[in-house]
C-alpha cells in the first residue's frame, strides 16, 4: 500500500510525466515561463477532471443517501472547493514552487487566513448556537420576545433560529443576536402572571370596583386560584384611578395569554357598565378668546 506522504508526490510525478509526454514540457526545466505554463496546464487538466468526473461521483453518492437539495448544496460546494484546492496545490508543485506538501501547506495557510476573516460572523453565530443548545434559554415551540420582535420558535440550528410571528411571517434570526440581547421567554415556567390596569373615575367606589375585578378573575376557568388573583391601587392619573389586577394562568402559551386576558378584560368592562362604574378617558377644556381686527374680543 502506498504511504500517505508518497501519494501527493506520485500525483505530481504523474502530472509531470503527462506534461512531458503530451505537451513536450520537461518537469525539470529551469525556465520560469516554462514552469508557469506547466502549472497552468496542470491546473486546467485537474480542474476538468474534478469537474467532469469527481463532482458527478459526489452527486451520485449524495443521491444514494437520499439527501434533499438544501442538504446537498453545501456538501457539493465543499467538495468543489476541495477539488480546486488540490488542483491549485498540484499546479504549484508542477510550476516548480516546492513539493506538493509544501504547496498544500502554503495554500492552506493563506486559505485559512482568508476564510477566517470572511467567516467571523458565521463562527460567532455558530458558537452562539452551541450556547443556545447547552443553556436552553428557549426551546422549539416556545413563545419568545426580543427587542421589538416576538414569535414562536420553529427551528434552532447552529447558525440561525427561525421564528414564526403572530402575523404568520417567518423570521430568520442569527443566533448571536439572541445571545447578545435580552430574550424574554414568558412560557418557560409552568405558570405566567398577567397584569392589567383598570381605570375608574375619582367619584367611583374603589372597594366595589376591586370586588368586581376579583370576582371576574375567580369565575374565569382559565385563571388560577393558587396563586390567587389580587388588585392594587397603583395610579392616580389626571382623570382616573388605576387599579392593577394581577392574575396567573397555567401552562402558558401565546394563544392562552391573548385569549384569557381579552375575555377577562371584557367581562370586567361589562360588569363595570352594569354597576355604573365609569371608565373615564382624558378630555380637555379649552378657554381663551379670539380678537378680530375691527371688532370686540369674543370670550369663551
Amino acid at each position: 500500500m502506498m504511504p500517505l506522504q508518497a501519494a501527493p508526490e506520485a500525483a505530481t510525478s504523474f502530472v509531470g510525466q503527462f506534461l512531458n509526454d503530451y505537451f513536450g514540457l520537461d518537469p525539470t526545466i529551469a525556465d520560469p515561463i516554462g514552469y508557469a505554463v506547466q502549472g497552468i496546464i496542470a491546473f486546467v487538466i485537474l480542474y476538468i477532471i474534478g469537474r467532469g468526473f469527481i463532482m458527478p461521483v459526489v452527486d451520485r453518492a449524495l443521491d444514494r443517501r437520499g439527501l434533499d437539495r438544501h442538504a446537498k448544496k453545501p456538501i457539493t460546494k465543499v467538495s468543489f472547493f476541495i477539488v480546486v484546492f488540490i488542483a491549485i496545490a498540484i499546479a504549484f508543485s508542477a510550476a516548480g514552487r516546492g513539493n506538493i506538501l509544501t504547496s498544500l501547506a502554503t495554500i492552506a495557510a493563506a486559505a485559512t487566513l482568508a476564510v477566517g476573516f470572511a467567516m467571523q460572523d458565521v463562527l460567532k453565530n455558530f458558537v452562539a448556537g452551541i450556547f443556545i443548545f447547552t443553556e436552553k434559554p428557549f426551546r422549539i415551540g416556545d413563545w419568545i420576545e426580543f427587542e421589538d420582535q416576538s414569535g414562536v420558535v420553529e427551528d434552532i440550528s447552529l447558525r440561525v433560529t427561525r421564528l414564526r410571528t403572530f402575523d404568520n411571517e417567518l423570521l430568520t434570526v442569527p443566533n448571536s443576536k439572541l445571545t447578545e440581547n435580552v430574550v424574554k421567554n414568558p412560557v418557560d415556567a409552568d405558570k405566567l402572571r398577567l397584569k392589567f390596569v383598570f381605570g375608574i373615575g375619582y367619584d367611583d367606589d374603589i372597594e366595589k370596583a376591586t370586588d368586581i375585578i376579583l370576582e371576574e378573575a375567580q369565575e374565569h376557568d382559565g385563571i388560577m386560584d393558587d396563586p390567587e388573583p389580587s388588585v392594587r391601587l397603583t395610579e392616580l392619573g389626571d382623570s382616573s384611578v388605576g387599579l392593577q389586577s394581577r392574575i396567573w394562568i397555567s401552562n402558558p402559551s401565546r394563544a392562552d395569554f391573548v385569549k384569557i386576558r381579552a375575555e377577562y378584560v371584557r367581562n370586567v368592562k361589562q360588569r363595570f357598565d352594569e354597576e355604573g362604574i365609569d371608565i373615564p378617558y382624558p378630555h380637555r377644556t379649552l378657554t381663551g378668546g379670539i380678537e378680530f381686527a375691527d371688532g370686540p374680543v369674543a370670550e369663551s
